[in-house]
């Protein structure tokens, strides 16, 4: 019997596919758990349909990660940290404040898990690596000052 996956289900394969199981397995298993539909004509068509929309979104999701990261390559943050002498810097700029200050002064909603550099220990201009979509990576450009 052919049936399609509602969710993945170990050794017989991932959702949206269609498998080919026994009769018995299918309606005392994969129906009763509610992991898969019979394939029908009208099941088909409709994964045909989803499968349609999922492409269709994941497409405007790459197309506003791709605007998101051409507005932020062109912005520079500026953070101030206390320095001692010898123009030393007491701690580090982490990428949870470097979220916060995005936030603040250009208004970005960064996560910083998403960000990835080194944490920042002296004075200057500093890129930050952003993933905005797993195919887009953004670069901020920040400027730590002397507070």
């Amino acid at each position: 019997m052919k049936v399609i996956l509602l969710e993945d289900v170990k050794s017989v394969g991932k959702k949206d596919e269609i498998v080919e199981v026994n009769n018995g397995y299918a309606r005392n298993v994969l129906f009763r758990k509610g992991l898969g539909i019979e394939a029908t004509k009208k099941a088909l068509n409709d994964l045909k349909l989803r499968k349609a929309n999922d492409d269709k979104l994941a497409a405007e999701a790459l197309e506003a990660a791709k605007v998101l990261a051409k507005e932020i390559e062109g912005k520079q943050l500026v953070l101030k940290m206390k320095v001692g002498q010898g123009g030393r810097t007491f701690g580090s700029v982490s990428t949870k404040e470097i979220a916060s200050e995005a936030k603040k002064q250009l208004g970005f909603e960064l996560d910083k898990k998403k960000m990835q550099c080194e944490p920042i220990k002296n004075l200057g201009f500093h890129d930050v690596a952003i993933r905005v979509h797993p195919k887009v990576t953004a670069t901020l450009r920040v400027k730590v000052e002397e507070a």
